[in-house]
């Protein structure tokens, strides 16, 4: 025989791997594509939501009497936003035309730096948040005075030697630090919830698919 059984099985096998591999990173190809176009659309949408919200808020405050919290939490949900764009402005222009794992690669790497702005500015949007809605209902006009000037007044008759900074009292601004501080601490731990609760299921198909890639680059 001119060809031993352990010989054709060599060339089977190489056959084989040579049918299986193209096939194999075709398939990661379309589900590195499908799974990035996914988040992008996501991403988009995500942004509009928040627009739209940051004109629902500002719209209803004045309704509502407590424009300052509507016009600071507008201002600030708009400057996220275009924070964001920018960065999904940096994400079109990774190259399509590189191999799968290259293309996930660049996209991992992002979105750890996406993730890194988001976390660093959400230490300044979260408590500017706190301070919006405190300012907002602190300046809320009813019966001719602000409810802060009505929350001063009965705090003197029990408390008449009150210290007061500019008619606010000083332990009121005090705890409104100490709650802008502890925010601060807390906020990369709210980011984070927050982007898990809307693009976790994409992050978990994304580590799959690097997962699998990688264990195919290894193996052949």
């Amino acid at each position: 025989m001119d060809k031993s059984i352990e010989r054709i099985w060599k060339e089977g096998f190489a056959k084989d791997e040579s049918l299986i591999i193209p096939k194999l990173n075709n398939l990661y190809e379309q589900k590195s594509t499908h799974i990035i176009d996914k988040f992008k659309l996501m991403f988009r949408w995500n942004l509009i939501f928040v627009v739209i919200g940051s004109f629902i808020i500002l719209g209803s405050s004045f309704l509502v009497g407590i424009p300052y919290m509507g016009v600071l939490m507008f201002l600030a949900m708009n400057i996220l936003v275009i924070l964001n764009k920018k960065l999904l402005i940096s994400l079109t222009k990774i190259d399509k035309a590189q191999n799968s794992y290259n293309y996930l690669m660049a996209f991992d790497s992002w979105l750890k730096y996406q993730v890194k702005i988001n976390t660093r500015f959400s230490r300044f949007f979260y408590p500017f948040i706190l301070f919006a809605l405190v300012l907002g209902f602190w300046m809320k006009e009813e019966a001719g005075k602000t409810l802060g000037e009505h929350l001063v007044n009965k705090l003197l008759l029990s408390y008449p030697d009150l210290n007061l900074i500019n008619g606010i009292p000083v332990a009121g601004i005090l705890g409104l630090l100490v709650g802008m501080g502890l925010m601060a601490l807390v906020a990369g731990r709210i980011y984070e919830w927050d982007l898990r609760l809307v693009y976790g299921r994409v992050f978990d198909k994304l580590e799959d698919i690097i997962s699998d890639i990688r264990e195919l680059k290894e193996t052949y």
